[in-house]
């Protein structure tokens, strides 16, 4: 093990977008197995090389530009994902989006029609809880 420490030592190292390109890799790598899509082989060795070069830079700097507007492309997705998952998890609460900030708003289930007040930019609007 010592001597993979030593081999990555000054190097960048895995972040998140190259766990994103091991994820399109291997990916890539079960589709190009289907009929007439040999092409697709091609693309995971791309990401895999681009995921490689990535891991043993030596330059710290445009790797963590890179990695910042990759988190930067996709935190709405990842925003609304965790949403998501809260409000599946949350069984005691409804959630609203303002309509005026978009913010959203959690209220307990089970009180018929109340006035929502949103926090942010102060707004109240009438929901079935």
């Amino acid at each position: 093990m010592n001597w993979l420490r030593k081999l990555m030592y000054g190097r960048y190292g895995v972040d998140q977008l190259s766990w994103f390109l091991l994820a399109v890799y291997m990916l890539l790598t079960l589709l190009s197995a289907l009929p007439h899509l040999d092409l697709l082989a091609w693309a995971a060795v791309l990401a895999a090389v681009w995921m490689l070069y990535r891991v043993f830079s030596r330059q710290f700097i445009p790797r963590r530009a890179e990695n910042a507007r990759f988190l930067h492309f996709v935190a709405p997705f990842i925003h609304w994902c965790k949403l998501r998952r809260t409000v599946r998890r949350d069984k005691d609460h409804c959630y609203f989006k303002c309509p005026n900030c978009g913010q959203y708003l959690r209220v307990p289930k089970g009180k018929g029609r109340i006035t929502v007040s949103c926090r942010s930019c102060g707004i109240s609007f009438e929901e079935k809880s």
